[in-house]
């Protein structure tokens, strides 16, 4: 189960540096002035004022300092009323050299919308303009200001302060003392950025379907951008069937505080296609508890969730970080899935440390979502071969490594359970106890870990041709418990077949000439095992490497001299007690009969399992010829025109804020834990004549790779 991503990627550029700061400063290098961001809106805000004349210098603890049409201006920051997922927005306070209070808000377009004074023609306007920016899938921020009366400043600071200063509930309180200022805001404007798919990332999740993998889309957007990017990315498709999933009631459902029943979750009629795709809001999530508290709600939890995994896709947009986590941890809880989340920004990063694998995607956003992942992708169309290639040779390498290791285990082990009917169970070992301790140490450790570590049953290009057989690890088809039990037997029968025909080969020995000693019969034994398990794992391996045969030769090297060195009579002559077996293996393996002996044990062991394995490589290669439509995964798809699919017929207040920082950074900067040094008072000249400039007499914006 793969919950998904934003599919918020970052963009075909990326910044000059290296990492970007959690905060946003101005970097001075000669002859340019280059920004860092938290967020790509703030950047090309900052940016785009620069270009009209209006340019950020440099800021402190305290102060911001612009060069505005020339003219060198410093604003006192009074105080930032911070961002989080619940207020979708950020404020500050800011006092103008000529002593006028401003305060400043940008956020989603709902928050903003609902704070505003009476509507009038710009919010009208505005409502348009973010109607066609979501058409054409861009992400989109409101910006409102107002004045503050000095009178009315000096009381909120002391609630403020109150607040800030409480040992309990500090958070809560914060945000009443915000919401009490964040009221009878003027509309500036709306802002709007490009947030473009990756190359390769419709690709990639068309081979993610075909692998059986859910791919669940989190997105902050608005339903119509969450919606277009589906089609633009081939999550969605023409032939899919798309439901709304809401509530009934007689009330507005963003106002409806009315409890979670079973009658009020909608599902809809007799299907008409196969496919279908459930698109989910942010304020659906809210009645949706990852706990059912009653039976009602469970009954309604249960419906939404059997009908979210029915569908072959899934869409949740305004949706907050907080939400994103809850939704990957309903899946994990109650469904028993496996989840992985991908992300780029620092407002994925609840859902990238809930799942069980989380993937951050280092670029524009910056290198959060990164810092708290398993693994760091460059770009999103890296996933297929984390996944469909590296992640199914992992998961064949396990298993071939832990069946080959209880065999192995078996095989050479059990035999003492065998000897211990003839040695009337005193506890005598059958090996010389230095075999026993080299035997998963030096002698068979190297061949399982090469094939561990190399193994592998088809290509990197025949596992992206075909992303079906990643089902195989989802099914669990090459190790259960049935693949243990086969393990057991098998080795237990080879144990079965090393001790019987050794003991009834050295039945007709005994007399004169004969060796029939029971250090012979351990070496004979020991011998025959080893080189059991060895064939075995030379059938084992489809993907010879020349580290592979390396690792079987050492293995036999190993075994020739260690038991060369243990078994030297000086040895025994200097600790008899620890040395037991003098000259055993040189007696034993010097004489035709035992060496027959050990021929004939091992290929009593190899040729069933050699029929079975050519038995069922025929039946497999019978079954594919059988269903030739099986193997055909490559079907040419037309181009999608990227346009809303959504007959808007009025203006709907949607949140597609576009924030990629997180909570706190107003506390880091009010801190001043983070800011950098002042830069020299020449390169913050106001007449920015240090800045190149275009025809036009704008600063160009910043190089960009």
């Amino acid at each position: 189960m793969l919950p998904g991503q934003t599919l918020q990627c970052p963009r075909a550029w990326e910044w000059t540096n290296q990492e970007l700061n959690p905060l946003f400063f101005p970097n001075h290098f000669p002859g340019q002035l280059i920004y860092q961001a938290a967020s790509p809106d703030e950047e090309a805000l900052v940016t785009a004022a620069r270009n009209f004349g209006y340019v950020f210098l440099s800021r402190t603890q305290d102060t911001i300092t612009t060069s505005e049409l020339g003219v060198k201006r410093t604003y006192q920051v009074l105080a930032m009323l911070d961002f989080n997922s619940v207020r979708k927005r950020m404020s500050v306070l800011l006092r103008d050299p000529e002593g006028t209070i401003h305060l400043y808000t940008k956020g989603a377009d709902t928050v903003i919308f609902e704070r505003l004074q009476d509507d009038g023609p710009i919010e009208i306007a505005t409502e348009k303009a973010l109607g066609a920016f979501a058409e054409e899938t861009l992400r989109t921020l409101c910006l409102a200001s107002k004045k503050v009366e000095e009178k009315v400043y000096k009381e909120w600071k002391k609630r403020h302060h109150a607040a800030s200063v409480l040992l309990q509930n500090r958070a809560q309180e914060l945000d009443k003392v915000y919401e009490e200022i964040e009221q009878d805001l003027q509309l500036l404007g709306a802002t709007a950025i490009e947030d473009k798919l990756q190359e390769g990332v419709p690709d990639t999740i068309h081979l993610l379907k075909k692998g059986n993998i859910k791919v669940w889309v989190l997105t902050g957007d608005k339903q119509e951008t969450a919606v277009n990017i589906g089609y633009a990315c081939r999550l969605l498709s023409d032939d899919m069937e798309m439901l709304d999933a809401y509530w009934e009631s007689n009330n507005n459902l963003s106002n409806s505080q009315e409890p979670l029943t079973r009658e009020k979750f909608c599902q809809p009629g007799p299907r008409r296609h196969n496919k279908m795709a459930l698109v989910v809001t942010g304020d659906f999530l809210v009645h949706i508890p990852v706990i059912p508290l009653n039976h009602d709600r469970l009954d309604a939890f249960e419906a939404f969730v059997d009908l979210a995994t029915q569908c072959q896709a899934v869409i949740c947009c305004r949706v907050t970080p907080k939400q994103k986590a809850m939704i990957v941890q309903l899946v994990k809880k109650h469904k028993q899935a496996i989840t992985l989340a991908i992300g780029d920004g620092a407002n994925d990063i609840n859902m990238i440390k809930t799942a069980d694998i989380g993937v951050g995607i280092s670029g524009q956003e910056g290198m959060q979502a990164v810092q708290s992942s398993d693994y760091a992708l460059a770009q999103f169309s890296y996933l297929q071969r984390l996944l469909l290639v590296h992640g199914r040779w992992s998961y064949l390498r396990i298993c071939k490594f832990l069946r080959y290791f209880f065999y192995k285990t078996f095989a050479s082990m059990m035999v003492q359970i065998w000897f211990a009917f003839y040695s009337g169970f005193t506890a005598q070992p059958l090996y010389e106890a230095w075999f026993l301790a080299l035997y998963n140490v030096f002698y068979t450790a190297y061949p399982v870990l090469s094939m561990g570590l190399l193994e592998k049953d088809m290509s990197a290009p025949k596992c992206l041709e075909f992303p079906e057989q990643y089902c195989v690890g989802q099914k669990d088809q090459l190790f259960n418990y049935w693949v243990f039990f086969v393990a057991l037997v098998h080795g237990t029968a080879t144990s079965l077949v090393n001790f019987y025909v050794t003991l009834w080969a050295f039945e007709d020995m005994a007399g004169l000439g004969g060796i029939c000693d029971y250090q012979s019969f351990a070496v004979t034994v020991a011998t025959s095992a080893l080189l059991s398990v060895i064939v075995e794992i030379m059938m084992d391996i489809k993907f010879w490497t020349l580290l592979s045969a390396l690792a079987i030769t050492v293995s036999l090297l190993l075994f020739s001299l260690l038991s060369y060195v243990t078994q030297n009579f000086r040895a025994y002559r200097a600790a008899p007690s620890i040395f037991r077996f003098p000259f055993a293996n040189q007696n034993a393996l010097t004489d035709p009969y035992i060496l027959l002996v050990v021929l004939l044990t091992v290929a009593v062991n190899t040729i069933p399992s050699l029929t079975i394995r050519l038995l069922s490589q025929i039946i497999a290669t019978k079954s594919i010829h059988d269903k030739p439509q099986y193997w055909k995964t490559q079907k040419e798809t037309n181009n999608v025109e990227l346009r809303s699919h959504f007959c808007r017929n009025s203006l709907l207040r949607r949140s597609s804020y576009a924030f990629s920082h997180k909570e706190g950074y107003a506390d880091l900067i009010a801190r001043g834990a983070s800011l950098r040094k002042k830069a020299p008072a020449a390169s913050q000249s106001p007449d920015n004549s240090h800045l190149p400039t275009t025809t036009e007499g704008q600063s160009p914006q910043p190089e960009m790779k």
